[in-house]
């Protein structure tokens, strides 16, 4: 028990001192959770093999860690979809889908194709390969979005609702790529689908029967239907991550009105549960394998990139926005984070792939981070709101009624910007 507790004191000081890293630096949490996660791994497997000062060290995650990180894993994933706006979605529904669609495939077949015919990976690698380098990061998009002013623009909402689609689509890739097709997963599609169908219902209602309470019934209900969704996912080999985000994509509209319970939710998730998931991805990542594999990942950096051009770029021009705007949306869209973390992590620990293979992957997923999102915001960035396609203008939810005070159609309340998930 002494033991369990000087683990855990060693993990939240890890994730304190990543907290104050990330203000000081003005760095997304989840980015610097990695960073600190990397060095602090690397240099505990430095200090064991040199047996400094005649002590083991030795810092891995044991099986309650593990846990809690795949508790975090799964909030973290449920959250990402429950803070959608519906509006914006509906608002944009052809030019997001569109553009959220091709920034998922054409990344994930060209990185998986690369990975397969040239670097050699076996077909589960690659998927795991494709499916990780096919995210967009809504962390990064969403602080470029405050940063810049352009979340309270329609264009800065159209790229939130984007990424959204995107990651939807790794998520449900990342499901079907690597479920078992039996009867457990018979059993977990149809629960699945039921649940998802009446959710929205018996979730508002029981938010009305038991409203705001210390013992947060409502917040246990959601948590019960995560777990229970989440273990028939794992008995189909699934991942519990694809129950996760469909429920919070079913249950967004009420938890549009349930901002106390998300504020008390993302507390507990960004405070306690997803440290432990980011440091634990991060002390994973071998960094001698990275030195071996410095040109592969170079490589794989410039496949995300030139396959997130060749499937968004074009689409930007025929939504009519300008050169400049289409260049920074496909340069954010190129982004990628926790999605890309999660994807990588759960083939590591599927046996999908090496070690080595893992650190690659992490580290391109980190790479992509950065680079695309420093050369948006120095040579593309919009001074104003750029001209949208002329779809949107003349969409029927743009020009249905006459706009209020506040810019929207009558009856219309301005959607609040979509929470930073990290």
């Amino acid at each position: 028990m002494e033991s369990d507790w000087g683990i855990a004191a060693l993990w939240l000081g890890l994730a304190l001192l990543a907290s104050l890293l990330a203000i000081r630096f003005k760095l997304s949490i989840a980015l610097v959770e990695i960073l600190v996660g990397i060095a602090a791994g690397n240099v505990a497997l430095l200090l064991g093999h040199y047996q400094v000062f005649g002590l083991h060290w030795e810092l891995k995650a044991n099986e309650w860690v593990k846990f809690l990180a795949g508790f975090g894993s799964i909030l973290l994933t449920f959250m990402a979809g429950a803070e959608i706006e519906p509006t914006v979605l509906r608002r944009f529904f052809k030019e997001s889908m569109s553009i959220g669609v091709a920034s998922f495939t054409a990344p994930f077949v060209g990185a998986m194709l690369y990975a397969r015919f040239v670097s050699g990976w076996d077909w589960n690698a690659a998927a795991i390969c494709g499916i990780a380098l096919s995210t967009t990061s809504v962390a990064v998009v969403y602080a470029v979005m405050i940063e810049t002013g352009l979340n309270e623009t329609d264009f800065g909402k159209l790229i939130l609702a984007a990424c959204f689609i995107t990651d939807l689509g790794t998520v449900v890739a990342l499901g079907a790529c690597f479920a078992n097709y039996d009867w457990s997963l018979l059993v977990f599609v149809v629960v699945a689908v039921l649940v998802l169908w009446l959710a929205p219902r018996f979730v508002r209602w029981f938010f009305a029967r038991f409203p705001t309470h210390v013992s947060e019934p409502g917040v246990k209900m959601v948590f019960f239907m995560l777990f229970a969704l989440g273990w028939l996912a794992t008995l189909s080999k699934s991942e519990a991550v694809l129950p996760a985000y469909m429920v919070g994509l079913a249950l967004a509209g009420i938890f549009a009105h349930q901002r106390d319970t998300i504020r008390r939710l993302r507390t507990t998730v960004f405070a306690f549960l997803t440290p432990f998931y980011f440091l634990n991805a991060g002390m994973k990542v071998y960094m001698p394998a990275l030195w071996s594999g410095l040109g592969l990942i170079a490589v794989l950096l410039l496949v995300k990139l030139v396959t997130k051009f060749v499937g968004v770029w074009p689409l930007t021009r025929m939504f009519r926005f300008g050169m400049r705007e289409s260049n920074y949306t496909t340069l954010l869209m190129s982004t990628g984070l926790t999605f890309g973390t999660i994807s990588a992590l759960f083939g590591l620990n599927n046996g999908y792939i090496s070690q080595e293979q893992y650190s690659i992957l992490v580290t391109v997923v980190i790479g992509s981070a950065i680079v695309p999102t420093m050369i948006a915001q120095t040579f593309f960035k919009p001074e104003i709101e750029p001209a949208l396609a002329s779809e949107v203008a003349a969409s029927p939810s743009a020009v249905a009624a006459v706009p209020s005070d506040d810019g929207l159609p009558a009856g219309k309340h301005k959607p609040s910007p979509v929470p930073e998930e990290p």
